[in-house]
Order: structure tokens, then C-alpha cells, then sequence
């Protein structure tokens, strides 16, 4: 395991798993993203992860053009690292995905380090009002859909976009298997120290949301890459603040955001993403840890520097 640093915390601001009649807060719009992130940042999240969305109904997007109306001015108002997808939706091809962050060439990007099943189903029979007409099937038709990231998809994506644009990586492990996948890449010499890895807890087709399984994922990597990655933990839904918690105690950094949960605590909804930083970074510093700045998680993680984006 990495030398205990401060903590950084990452807020994923949109996503492209919750839609809009699930929350009124979601941010859709470019403006409202922004406004998002940039307070996000303020609140304490030295990693901004990003998603776009459809101004005019707030589907999940993947157009170049629609990132370009929030990332200059993200970057303009805020000094935070910027992450941009590369998984995009359940829905869009390889290529759609990869399009905004080849352009953009951010100093982060996601990375899932597999394909999986990957469904909040559950979660239709539950709303009684759909804003827009593509929610219902969206959310219904992720009983049938795989993610996929094969082998092949994640070499190309090292390559061209880790390789080609200088650009590193939250690896998105949902499962143990995933560990394993990234083991792989890194004995291939396509994955350099540090690693970030961000470690995923309650998605449905994932490892489930316990406790022993933090601990479990946690033991795994420290076999599997010793001293040379960053450890990072994601609770998804309900699970969001009360496994960070245990998971920071156990030398975990954290992630928060409107894309993770849509709630504040329980029957909450959180009203921005900054409320969710906030809430975090309070438990935090009440168990003594320290909060990273972006200056610091960008040595912490090698980056190469905002400086050196296209945006």
C-alpha cells in the first residue's frame, strides 16, 4: 500500500446512471455542471469526475461539443484536477466514449477495468413520475445491458489516450476481478506507478457494499501492487457516506457526488454536489485526516499538470 498521504476527495458531479425525475438537483445543463463543479471544488474536492449530459433532456452524452461548454469554465474558476469519462453510458460504443477526453486530453480520466453487468433496474418500479419520455426504458433496459470493456478496449485506451495524451487513470474496479485485470496491464508495462484506484461498492452486477469486502479489496491490492498505488473507495446509493467513513479510517482517499447517490442521509436528498463534499470532508477532519488540495493530489498521483489539457 501507498505511504498515508492527505485524503483526496473526488466528486463526481452527473454521471450517467441517475436521470432526471429522480432528482431534482441532478445538474443537467452545461451551466448547471459547471456550477456543480466549480462549487464542488470549493467545498474541498480536489478531483472533479465529469460527465455531460443533453441540455434538452438530460440523457447521457458523449458530444465533444456539449463537454466544451463547461470545461473552460470549470477550468477557469477553479485550480481542481479534471476527469472526464471514458466510460460514458451502458449505451455508447468505444468510440463515443473515448471522443471527449482524445480531444480534450484531460490530466485524468476513468478507466473501468472490465466488462460487467451493470443494472439500477430496480430502481424503475419506484418512480411514479418520469420527467422525459427515455427515462423508464433507460432505467428498465439495464436489466439486459453489459458494459463492456474488453481486454482489447482497455489496451487501446491506455495506449491511446494514457500513452498518446499524457493522460492518467481512476481505475474503476467494481468486482475483485477487476484487481486482477489491472494486475495484468501493469505486469505488460502499459501501466506505470502510481496507480489511482478507485474501488466500487454496491452496484448491482458488483461486490456488494460491505464492510468485509472493503477490507477484502483493500488486502487484494496491497498483494497484488505493494507500495505503488493510491487507494480510493466509492459507495454507491445509500452505502455513500457510512463506508467512506470506515474506509477512511483505513487509510482510504473518498469519492462523493450526484452520480454515486442522490442523497445526503437517509430520505435527504442532497441538494448540490458541494453538500455531499461538505458532509465528507467534515467526517474527515473530525477523525483527525486531512484533506488534499489539488496541488497535492497532483504530486500525489504524477499528473502532468492543467497547464498541459486541451481545454
Amino acid at each position: 500500500m501507498a505511504k498515508p498521504n492527505k485524503v483526496i476527495i473526488t466528486c463526481a458531479v452527473t454521471g450517467a446512471i441517475h436521470t432526471p425525475a429522480m432528482s431534482p438537483h441532478l445538474p443537467i445543463t452545461p451551466e448547471e455542471i459547471a456550477k456543480e463543479a466549480i462549487d464542488a471544488a470549493k467545498a474541498g474536492a480536489a478531483i472533479l469526475h465529469l460527465h455531460a449530459r443533453d441540455p434538452h433532456d438530460g440523457r447521457p452524452s458523449a458530444d465533444p461539443e456539449v463537454f466544451e461548454q463547461f470545461l473552460p469554465a470549470i477550468k477557469e474558476a477553479t485550480d481542481a484536477v479534471i476527469n472526464i469519462t471514458s466510460g460514458g453510458s451502458t449505451k455508447m460504443t468505444l468510440a463515443e466514449r473515448l471522443a471527449p477526453p482524445l480531444r480534450f486530453k484531460p490530466e485524468m480520466a476513468s478507466l473501468n477495468m472490465g466488462s460487467m453487468n451493470f443494472s439500477i433496474h430496480p430502481a424503475a418500479s419506484k418512480i411514479k413520475n418520469w420527467k422525459y419520455d427515455w427515462e423508464k426504458p433507460y432505467v428498465e433496459g439495464t436489466e439486459d445491458i453489459i458494459f463492456r470493456n474488453t481486454f482489447r478496449d482497455i489496451r487501446h485506451i491506455l495506449q491511446d489516450l494514457g500513452e498518446g495524451c499524457g493522460t492518467r487513470f481512476e481505475f474503476e474496479c467494481y468486482d475483485v476481478g477487476h484487481l486482477y485485470n489491472l494486475a495484468h496491464f501493469v505486469d505488460a508495462g502499459l501501466i506505470k506507478p502510481p496507480f489511482f484506484i478507485q474501488t466500487i461498492f454496491g452496484i448491482l452486477g458488483g461486490i456488494g457494499p460491505d464492510p468485509e469486502n472493503v477490507d477484502f479489496m483493500r488486502q487484494t491490492a496491497n498483494r497484488l501492487f505493494g507500495n505503488d498505488y493510491h487507494w480510493s473507495v466509492l459507495g454507491a446509493g445509500r452505502h455513500q457516506i457510512s463506508l467512506l467513513t470506515y474506509a477512511a479510517i483505513r487509510g482510504a482517499n473518498v469519492r462523493v457526488g450526484l452520480e454515486d447517490s442522490l442523497y445526503l442521509g437517509r430520505g435527504q436528498l442532497a441538494p448540490s454536489n458541494a453538500s455531499q463534499v461538505r458532509k465528507i470532508r467534515t467526517l474527515l477532519e473530525e477523525l483527525g485526516l486531512e484533506v488534499a488540495t489539488p496541488a497535492e493530489a497532483r504530486a500525489m498521483l504524477a499528473l502532468k499538470g492543467g497547464d498541459q489539457v486541451s481545454f
